[in-house]
């Protein structure tokens, strides 16, 4: 039921309703109180200790800080040229924008939420003139008028659309500061990836190298009446399988420079990385890994702020069990001549006031507040599911640095192995010991040996990107001098 306004002229004012009105609008702005739920941040399953580092300590519950420093992570590989990329990457990435603009629009959003706590006041005013053209007269009117209204936040309402904007801003800046960690980590592994294309590049340059002399060298041997057909034969098959390796892996580079180039925000067909020397330094991860790091995740901030979100859009809904009020006042002049039109004696003013109360709406308000009850549950689970997935996230990467340091000793084993035995066979066939198709196979050995070193070598690198984004960034001060980059040789 809606009450209409009151409204009177100044000569059927009486100071009782002034009174009354003035009493309503303290009791609005003294009386308020909110609706919804207090906020408590929902608890996560959280183990004691990582299992892939059991030396780990000083470990926490998650409770999201992504608001702490993260560093210039990517400096700890010692590359000038990922350095230069990554700050092109934040200045132009596309993504990166976008997520920009989300936030700026999240926080404007929040400025229109508390703007509606405060009173609205508009100016109107016109002048009309008019008249009939046989008798010839005129007549004109003129007014002015000065308004407000304001709905006072009796149940809280407003101010829970404030919260729940204000936890939205917050979940749109972690998401943003996601989206950094997501395209600068992109960026390092499609430039270490293609680092080491460059490098099985070399490898198979040189490699192609020898096995042109080593056709060369079959064919006079033919020709000569030394060796078989055969031996040319496989010697053209060696050869051609590894150009045609080379040619598979230009394609792969070229596609990790287009990459690097859409991160950057620049076209592919403007852009070119050329062929440098490769490192594979891998930073060393602290053996105690501290708990805060997991809380810097920016996707654990941006699902907790989602469930303060929900939370307030409860009290949003309860608040609908409750009365209305709205107040209104106005001042203005009306006057049939412009000039008369500030006389005092033209002046009328109102004062209103407006209560709303739903008395029957067939549940609907109980099914908007169990819809908001059941939007939280989804937020917390959510959350939870996103606390899960971290822990998952860091214990992969901590076993693949593991199991990959092993893997990298293995090969570099095998690899020296392979380029004894290359050498050996070579020689034995040099002396007539052995056929052609034992080089064939100590030679191909050989250069997968080589290869599988350099993707063991870059996989670490890899890795370490991918603990490093696990952990919600780079480590803080006191960490990073233990973080000292490390190069591996097989």
């Amino acid at each position: 039921m809606t009450l209409p306004p009151i409204s009177m002229k100044k000569s059927r004012f009486h100071p009782s309703f002034l009174r009354a009105t003035v009493a309503a609008a303290a009791l609005a702005v003294l009386a308020g109180c909110a609706v919804g739920p207090a906020y408590e941040r929902p608890d996560a399953p959280t183990p004691a200790a990582w299992k892939e580092a059991p030396v780990a300590e000083g470990w926490s519950p998650a409770v999201p800080a992504d608001a702490l420093a993260r560093g210039e992570w990517w400096k700890l590989f010692n590359d000038p040229e990922l350095d230069a990329l990554a700050g092109k990457v934040q200045v132009s990435n596309q993504n990166i924008a976008a997520a920009v603009a989300s936030y700026t629009q999240a926080q404007a959003a929040v400025r229109e939420q508390r703007a509606a706590l405060f009173p609205i006041v508009s100016l109107s005013g016109g002048a009309r003139r008019s008249g009939e053209r046989s008798p010839g007269t005129t007549s004109g009117s003129a007014n002015v008028s000065l308004g407000a209204s304001w709905e006072p936040d009796l149940w809280g309402r407003l101010r829970e659309s404030v919260s729940s904007a204000q936890a939205a801003a917050q979940a749109s800046e972690a998401d943003l500061a996601s989206a950094r960690l997501s395209m600068l980590g992109e960026l390092a592994i499609n430039y270490f990836s293609l680092r080491e294309s460059d490098a099985e590049l070399a490898v198979l340059a040189t490699t192609i190298e020898g096995y042109e002399r080593s056709l060369t060298i079959n064919r006079n041997r033919y020709e000569a009446g030394i060796a078989a057909q055969s031996d040319v034969l496989q010697a053209e098959t060696l050869l051609a399988n590894t150009r045609a390796q080379y040619a598979a892996t230009e394609r792969t580079r070229a596609s990790l420079e287009h990459a690097i180039a859409v991160l950057t925000g620049a076209a592919p067909s403007g852009f070119s990385l050329s062929r440098s020397s490769w490192t594979p330094a891998v930073p060393r991860v602290p053996s105690g890994v501290p708990s805060e790091l997991l809380q810097r995740r920016p996707d654990i901030a941006s699902a907790e702020r989602a469930v303060a979100a929900a939370n307030s859009q409860i009290g949003i809904a309860r608040s609908a069990y409750y009365p209305s009020i709205s107040l209104d006042a106005s001042l203005g002049r009306t006057s049939s001549r412009v000039s008369d039109l500030f006389n005092a004696s033209n002046t009328l003013w109102s004062l209103g006031l407006s209560v709303a109360q739903v008395v029957f709406d067939a549940g609907a308000i109980d099914a908007r507040v169990d819809q908001a009850t059941a939007s939280r549950d989804v937020a917390i689970a959510r959350y939870r599911q996103t606390v899960l997935a971290s822990f998952q996230a860091v214990e992969d990467q901590l076993s693949a640095a593991v199991s990959l340091e092993q893997q990298l000793q293995q090969y570099a084993i095998a690899s020296q192995a392979a380029d004894k035995s290359e050498q050996q066979i070579i020689n034995r066939y040099r002396a007539g010991q052995v056929g052609y198709t034992d080089v064939v196979v100590a030679q191909a050995s050989a250069l997968n040996a080589r290869r599988n070193v350099l993707q063991l070598q870059v996989a670490q690198q890899l890795a370490a990107i991918g603990l490093i984004q696990a952990l919600g960034g780079g480590w803080q001060a006191e960490w990073m001098a233990q973080a000292q980059p490390a190069p591996r040789t097989p």
